[in-house]
């Protein structure tokens, strides 16, 4: 079936995309205001986009008409903000801080969460995240109701028993146990079920078709 965007409302285009651009990474972003106060909230219109330099990038909507969400407020007053992942045995308190509190509520403490310095922001991270990426702002795009969000990584915390090779910057990513946004208002995917996929060369491609 085909669907027209240019002929619907957009209320319905975006619910046909979210159930069907999927999984999507979740971006638990952890920023301040000017005056110290820590907002945490997750986006899954989330991922990373360029690797020199490393850019990762959100798309914050609107909390209310004319008014930006505590996270983009506090980036633009700031220009910093950390990224924290998600994984599966912090999944429930990561739908704690979506809860749309009123301004200058701490998400992390509602959530029964705490908080560890950052490396090179001021902003500090989910300790109970498995990763955090943090991120000094690159570029504010504006999209339609949403302000795309880029940041570059400028430091990664990984938890110790997480990374395999510290020397060469090997990772053990399914013990990350992370999870991914699905459909609908409260599905999410975790990443334990994997199929692996072997790169195919031209050199073996042009082999096989010529045997």
């Amino acid at each position: 079936m085909h669907f027209d965007f240019t002929q619907i409302p957009h209320e319905q285009a975006y619910k046909l995309v979210v159930a069907s651009v999927v999984p999507r990474p979740v971006a638990w972003v952890v920023s301040q205001d000017r005056e110290g106060r820590v907002n945490a909230a997750p986006y899954s219109f989330f991922n990373a986009f360029s690797d020199n330099p490393v850019v990762v990038g959100i798309g914050c909507g609107p909390r209310a008409p004319g008014a930006v969400k505590d996270t983009l407020a506090n980036i633009e007053a700031t220009g910093q903000f950390v990224v924290n992942l998600v994984s599966a045995a912090n999944a429930e308190a990561m739908n704690v801080t979506a809860i749309d509190f009123p301004p200058g509520v701490n998400e992390i403490a509602e959530a029964g969460l705490t908080t560890a310095p950052s490396m090179r922001v001021k902003v500090p991270r989910i300790a109970e995240s498995p990763v955090a990426l943090e991120c000094e702002i690159f570029q504010f795009v504006p999209a339609g109701r949403h302000t795309i969000v880029l940041g570059r990584v400028v430091a990664q915390y990984v938890r110790d028993d997480c990374v395999l090779d510290a020397d060469k910057f090997y990772l053990d990513t399914p013990k990350l146990e992370l999870v991914g946004r699905m459909h609908g208002r409260g599905w999410y995917a975790r990443t334990t079920d994997r199929i692996e996929i072997p790169r195919i060369g031209l050199t073996e491609w042009e082999a096989r078709h010529k045997g």
